[in-house]
This record gives C-alpha cells, structure tokens and sequence, in this order.
C-alpha cells in the first residue's frame, strides 16, 4: 500500500472515531443535551407545577409595583387555591387578586391558572427589592401542596413581558368642582325662566279681552 494511502485511511479512521465519541455524549440518562433548560424557570410539587415563572418589572425609567407572571397546573382530582406568594430575603410583599369576581385564586383539578395579563388572576409586587436582570426566590403557598418554590428571573415589561407586567395607574380622580358646575347651571335656570313668564301673561291677556267683546252692545237690544 502506498503512503498516500495508508494516509487516507488514517484521516478515515479519525472522522469516524470522532464522531463515535460525539454520539456518546448525547446518549444515556445523563446526556449533555438533556441538561438544557429553559430560561424561565419551572418547578413540580406533588400534584401542582408551575411553569414560565418570572418577575416582571415597569418599562425602562418608569416606577411602579412589580408583578410575578406563572402558569400553574394542578394534576390531581382536587381543587387548590393559591392562598399566598412570597419574595423571600427582601421586604417585598405579593397582592394577589382573583379573576373577575372571584373569591380565591383556584387552580382547578386536571386544569391551570394563569397569573398576569388581560383578563387573568393578577400578583402585584411592592417595596422594592426586585432589580431587572437578578434571579429572585418566589414561593406559591397553595392549600394542599404547601410551599413551592423556585427562582424566578426579573425582566422589564418590554417585548414579550408587556402584556404581563404590573397594572398601569390609576386613572386621575376627576378635577374638583365639576359635579357642583353641573347641577347649578341646571335646575335653578329653568325654575325662574319657566313658571312666572308662563302663568303671569296667560291670566292677564285671556280674561279681560274676552268679557267686552263677548257682552251684547246697548245699542243691539233696541
């Protein structure tokens, strides 16, 4: 065999070694690949999971209340309900509220809940402590599974967050006097103009008018 090619069945030999070896690190329980995450963190606890959890933050150079954004899938036969969230090592607090007119946030047996956006439960952060770009604690206390817990990360609500970031503020309460502007030009008004114009002229040119010309004249009886 010449030396050309014993010296391509070495360079043969080598790409095939190669990409045995790469196929290996891909195979078994512990393949390299299957330790991939995603960015948004996710945690099971007996029959509950909670997925896509996140701290959203105001727009950039806005202030304002934070917001915790989470699917929660309950896989049991049993409703729970999401009595609490909390934000442990920082004096930041969680309000939860319900959809709608609910009482309590449910997570509903072989169902989900959806904390953040239009329409759905909603988990507003305050007193500080949350900075974009950190990984925070979150707990969810829910009725049967107890504490959950994970890290969640802290995004502005810019992009995909927008639509579930914390509630804009309040609209302004209505300027002072524009009620009272209302009713004043209103009713008093009508009142004066109305009655006396009307009742006055009716009376006084009926009555008179009528009687002389309806009486028989002197001179037609004769």
């Amino acid at each position: 065999m010449s030396r050309s090619l014993r010296r391509g069945a070495l360079a043969a030999t080598a790409v095939v070694f190669s990409i045995v070896s790469l196929a290996a690190c891909g195979a078994g329980h512990d393949a390299q690949t299957l330790q991939v995450k995603p960015d948004n963190a996710a945690v099971t606890k007996g029959d509950i999971k909670v997925q896509n959890a996140l701290v959203i933050t105001q727009e950039k150079d806005k202030k304002g209340p934070a917001a915790v954004s989470a699917t929660l899938f309950n896989a049991g036969t049993e409703d729970q309900t999401l009595d609490a969230i909390t934000l442990p090592g920082g004096k930041a607090t969680v309000a939860l509220k319900p959809a709608g007119s609910a009482a309590k946030v449910v997570v509903p047996a072989g169902g989900s809940v959806v904390l953040g956006g239009k329409g759905n439960a909603s988990a507003v952060v305050t007193g500080g402590g949350v900075e974009d770009g950190n990984v925070q604690k979150v707990v969810f206390q829910l009725s049967k599974a107890g504490d959950v817990g994970l890290e969640a990360f802290v995004y502005p609500a810019t992009g995909t967050y927008a639509a579930f970031g914390p509630t804009a503020a309040p609209a302004a309460a209505p300027v002072a006097g524009a009620t009272p502007s209302g009713s004043a030009s209103g009713s008093p008004a009508a009142a004066v103009s109305g009655n006396p114009a009307t009742t006055p002229s009716g009376s006084a040119s009926g009555s008179p008018a009528g009687a002389p010309a309806g009486s028989p004249s002197p001179s037609a009886g004769h």
